[in-house]
C-alpha cells in the first residue's frame, strides 16, 4: 500500500505554483487568487485516491499554458518534479504559444487528445478534478450573476462553454474516470438545466 503522506516534493511544488501564478486571478465574481483553483484541484485528486505525483501535477496543470516562458517552465517541471509529472501537465495543456490558437480549434484538439489510448497514468484523474472544480465554479457563479458570466470567457457564449464541458465529461465517463467524472457530468447537466430554464422565460415573464 502506497504512503498517503505528502513529502517535501509536494511542498516544493506548492511554492513553485505560487511563484508562477503570483498575481493571477480566476475569471468570475470575486477576483479570487488563482492558487485557490490549483489547491482545490490537488485536493480533489487526493480525495479521489490519487498519488502525490498526481497531486503535484494538479498544482502545476496550468503552469505551461499560463507561463510557458519559451519552454522554460516545461524544462523546470521536468527537472524538478520528474518526467511522470511533466507528462501529466503536458496532457493538461491545450496551448503553450501566445497568442493561442482559436478557442474552438484548441478545445477540439484537446478532446481528441483525451481519447488517445496511451495517455500517461493519472491524466484522466487530474483532468476530471480540474474540470469538476471549474464546472462547480461556473454553476455557483451562474446562480450569482446569470448570463453576465459568459462574457468573461473566450468561448463568448453559454453554448460554447456548455458544449465543451459536456464533451469533456462524456469522454471522461466513457474512459472510466470514476466519481470525479460522474460528478462533472451531473454538474454540467444541472448548469444546462438552469441555463435552458432561464432562456425559456419570456421577457414579460
Amino acid at each position: 500500500m502506497r504512503s498517503r503522506l505528502l513529502s517535501e516534493r509536494f511542498t516544493e511544488a506548492l511554492a513553485y505554483a505560487a511563484e508562477l501564478h503570483a498575481g493571477h486571478r480566476r475569471k468570475g465574481p470575486g477576483d479570487l487568487p488563482y492558487m485557490g483553483h490549483l489547491l482545490a484541484v490537488a485536493s480533489l485528486v487526493l480525495e479521489d485516491g490519487g498519488s502525490e505525483q498526481e497531486a503535484i501535477a494538479a498544482l502545476l496543470h496550468d503552469a505551461i499554458e499560463d507561463q510557458p516562458r519559451d519552454g522554460g517552465t516545461r524544462t523546470e517541471i521536468g527537472d524538478r518534479f520528474g518526467p511522470a509529472v511533466l507528462a501529466i501537465v503536458e496532457c493538461c495543456t491545450d496551448a503553450d504559444s501566445h497568442p493561442k490558437p482559436p478557442w474552438a480549434e484548441r478545445k477540439n484538439e484537446y478532446l481528441r487528445h483525451l481519447r488517445e489510448d496511451d495517455l500517461p497514468e493519472g491524466v484522466l484523474r487530474v483532468v476530471a478534478a480540474d474540470k469538476l472544480h471549474n464546472a462547480r465554479s461556473l454553476l455557483s457563479d451562474y446562480r450569482a450573476v446569470g448570463d453576465q458570466l459568459w462574457i468573461r470567457f473566450n468561448a463568448g457564449s453559454a453554448e460554447g462553454q456548455l458544449w465543451y464541458y459536456g464533451a469533456v465529461a462524456d469522454v471522461l465517463v466513457e474512459r472510466g474516470a470514476g466519481p470525479l467524472a460522474a460528478e462533472l457530468r451531473e454538474t454540467v447537466d444541472e448548469l444546462v438545466r438552469l441555463v435552458e430554464a432561464e432562456q425559456s422565460v419570456s421577457p414579460e415573464g
